[in-house]
C-alpha cells in the first residue's frame, strides 16, 4: 500500500465522519464534529495498521486482521456508553452513541479500501439522523432529545 493511498483513506475518513459529526454538532450533542472525526480517523488508522501487520507477517505467523477491528468496535462501545445519560425516566445520548459506533465502522471500511460501502453508509446515516428526525417530529410528535 502506498503512502498516497494511506493518506487518501485517512482524508476520506475525515470527510465522511465530519458530515455525521456536523449533524450531531448542529443538534448540540456532546459528541459532535471533532469526536466523530477522531473516532473515524483512529479506526481507519487502526485498520490500516492491521492490514499492514497482516501483510508483513502473513507468511511467518497465523494472523487475523479482523481481530484488531473487533477490538475497535468493543472499545467504541465503551466510548459510546459514556455519551448515554439517564435522568429519571429519560435516557439521552443513545443516538450519539450509535453514530460513534457507525463512524468507527466507516473508518474500518475506509481503512480496508471499501470506499463505496463507507460512502453509502455515511449517506444512510445522514438520512437516518436528518430525515427521520424530521419525520418523527411531524408524524409521531416525539419530544426532542
Amino acid at each position: 500500500m502506498t503512502d498516497k493511498i494511506i493518506i487518501l483513506r485517512l482524508f476520506i475518513s475525515l470527510i465522511l465522519s465530519g458530515l455525521i459529526g456536523l449533524e450531531r454538532q448542529l443538534h448540540r450533542r456532546t459528541a459532535g464534529l471533532r469526536t466523530h472525526i477522531l473516532v473515524c480517523i483512529g479506526s481507519c488508522l487502526i485498520m490500516l495498521t492491521s492490514l499492514y501487520v497482516f501483510d508483513i507477517y502473513k507468511d511467518k505467523a497465523n494472523l487475523d486482521p479482523a481481530r484488531i477491528a473487533a477490538g475497535v468496535i468493543t472499545g467504541i462501545g465503551f466510548l459510546g456508553a459514556g455519551t448515554i445519560i439517564r435522568s429519571g425516566e429519560v435516557i439521552r445520548g443513545l443516538t450519539t452513541a450509535a453514530s460513534l459506533w457507525v463512524v468507527a465502522g466507516i473508518g474500518l471500511a475506509i481503512g480496508c479500501g471499501l470506499y463505496s460501502a463507507a460512502l453509502f453508509t455515511t449517506i444512510l446515516t445522514l438520512i437516518t439522523l436528518f430525515l427521520l428526525r424530521y419525520i418523527e417530529n411531524i408524524f409521531l410528535k416525539i419530544p426532542k432529545e
